[in-house]
């Protein structure tokens, strides 16, 4: 009911509005019922919300008060904007000289009235209401479309069963029975809010007791409002259906795709399921195509690697890898190179597992091993197609890397991915996997590095004074920012109040001079050419971080969580 249950009920307990008898039974009903403890409390009638209510009012010196028979202006209503209004759970009561007076129906968020009070930049104090008749006013004057939490209070009690019959794709608008419809609009109103909060991840998680529903949004996952655990079944059958799997399958995983349009805008869905203990889990990873058309500054590149970048893409020839862990955006930044170089008088195939993105103008060839189309398999083939490039997902034995290399001698530039913590450690990689010194010597022209970091969310940017502790334990690479006004989120209604909103790479480029391919031939190791690279100007990724700490793009927290393996 509140943001600090426990809180509560220790409140409750000192003023002896409950036992510790009816606590510790509501306790042992966790996970069996759906609430928290406070939840149960309320419902069992252990306790009433005006109780917890006033009680809490009169704590934090606030007023209790009801909404039944109250009408706002329109002036006080446009006062706080419609998103605000819900991201908040306020609804402006009166304005005054003084300022401006808000129903809220938990005392216990602190921040709301400080972040309304920065974004509305006049005074704002709160008043405790109901929480029913406070829903009732935002739908009354904030009127907006259906969400997942309005969509479950219409589901019923009674068992909701999808046709596990059928193993045809059914569209968002009809397709299934009556008893079917609501879990239907669960699903699709489950993915239109992830595309709203903009996230890049839907996860569906069956758990002991519950079903959990995240969203990965800016690389964090988050938890959301999930359905009731009787659910499970219908809403994972749902989604199997609409991905094109077979439902009646529950003991291996399946990979399959959604094709979706949402606000006019075409969406890919990616989906996996994997067997688990308590049912299949569901990832469902969201492929906005509009992403393809992503500038190379919109990446993160500052003016300056831009520049080399450019050059290094629209080479004759050679392997440029991409490396980096798993999220790392490696997969973009190809689609993005790819993206700027492809013309009609170049001829381009990539082999992937799987095809992320449609592209156009574009040969994509997807691997498929169950029948045997490998990476090698498929590189070989569309080598005889005479392409000017070739995209290889990730070069992942010593096969392929072999047949890469191998393309790259006779004229072919090859892009790729591998699996490194940094860009000099890919050639000690490549070596490790099998292919010759002199091959990859020869071959590989450049190596980017990248990692991805928060942005500062545009709308409630606010400068600091970094602590000289913290430039000090950065070393000689953060001197620049002593004496320095950093930039961070202040946290607003546009980012969630989390400070950030967006993505962009720090990237770490490693070029193979003359120099470089000696060290290669040598077996030199990674150290040693890691610090020549750095003597030619190489910037590790925790320095380019830094850069942007500098200009403001992202913050030093974010910089120091990504790079924590960088050293000075």
């Amino acid at each position: 009911m509140t943001s600090n249950d426990e809180y509560v009920l220790e409140i409750l307990l000192e003023n002896g509005l409950v036992t510790s008898e009816q606590v510790e039974a509501a306790r042992e009903q966790v996970g069996t019922r759906d609430g928290t403890v406070v939840d149960l409390l309320l419902e069992d009638g252990a306790v009433s919300e005006d109780d917890i209510l006033g009680m809490l009012a009169g704590l934090f010196g606030m007023e209790f008060v009801s909404l039944q028979d109250v009408d706002i202006t329109s002036d006080v209503r446009d006062t706080v904007k419609h998103e605000m209004a819900r991201r908040y759970n306020v609804v402006p009561l009166y304005k005054t000289d003084d300022g401006l007076t808000v129903a809220m129906s938990d005392p216990m968020m602190f921040d709301t009235l400080d972040s309304l009070r920065y974004l509305l930049k006049i005074n704002v104090e709160g008043v405790v209401a109901r929480r029913k008749e406070l829903r009732a006013m935002l739908e009354r004057y904030y009127p907006e479309e259906a969400d997942v939490e309005n969509m479950l209070d219409q589901i019923t009690d009674g068992t909701v069963e999808v046709d596990t019959a059928q193993d045809h794709l059914i569209d968002t608008e009809g397709g299934g029975t009556e008893s079917d419809a609501p879990i239907i609009k669960l699903v699709s109103l489950i993915i239109l809010e992830a595309y709203r909060k903009r996230a890049s991840d839907i996860h569906l998680e069956p758990l002991e007791k519950r079903f959990r529903v995240r969203y990965r949004i800016d690389g964090v996952l988050h938890e959301v409002d999930g359905p009731p655990k009787r659910l499970q079944s219908a809403v994972i059958s749902r989604v199997k259906i609409m991905a094109g799997m077979k439902i009646s399958e529950k003991r291996i995983p399946q990979d399959g795709r959604i094709q979706v349009n949402i606000l006019g805008r075409e969406l890919d869905l990616r989906v996996s399921t994997v067997p688990a203990n308590n049912g299949e889990s569901i990832v469902m990873r969201i492929l906005d195509k509009q992403n393809l058309a992503l500038g190379l500054p919109k990446l993160g590149f500052f003016s300056d690697d831009q520049q080399l970048f450019e050059r290094l893409i629209t080479l004759p020839d050679g392997i440029m890898l991409v490396t980096g862990p798993t999220g790392s955006g490696k997969t973009t930044t190809l689609y993005a190179c790819l993206n700027y170089i492809n013309r009609p008088d170049r001829k381009i195939i990539t082999v992937e597992d799987p095809v992320e993105y449609q592209m156009s103008g574009i040969n994509q060839v997807q691997v498929n091993e169950s029948i045997g189309m490998t990476f090698s398999m498929a590189l070989r083939s569309i080598l005889r197609q005479a392409p000017n490039i070739v995209m290889i997902g990730e070069i992942r034995d010593r096969e392929t890397a072999n047949i890469a290399t191998e393309a790259a001698l006779t004229g072919h530039l090859v892009f790729s991915t591998l699996h490194t913590n940094d860009a000099p450690s890919a050639i000690t990689r490549l070596l490790d996997i099998g292919v010759k010194p002199f091959l990859v010597a020869s071959a590989v022209r450049a190596v980017i590095a990248q990692r991805l970091v928060r942005c500062v969310c545009e709308h409630c940017p606010e400068e600091y004074a970094p602590t000289a502790d913290i430039i000090t334990s950065l070393g000689s690479a953060g001197e620049f920012l002593r004496d320095r006004m950093l930039t961070r989120g202040h946290g607003c209604a546009q980012c969630s109040l989390s400070g950030y909103s967006g993505r962009k790479g720090l990237f770490e480029i490693f070029l193979v001079n003359d120099a470089i391919q000696h060290m290669i031939f040598d077996k030199v190791s990674v150290s040693d050419m890691r610090q020549h690279a750095r003597g030619l100007g190489m910037r590790t990724l925790r320095e380019d971080g830094l850069r942007k700490v500098g200009s403001g793009m992202t913050t030093l927290d974010e910089v120091l969580r990504v790079t924590m393996g960088d050293e000075d």
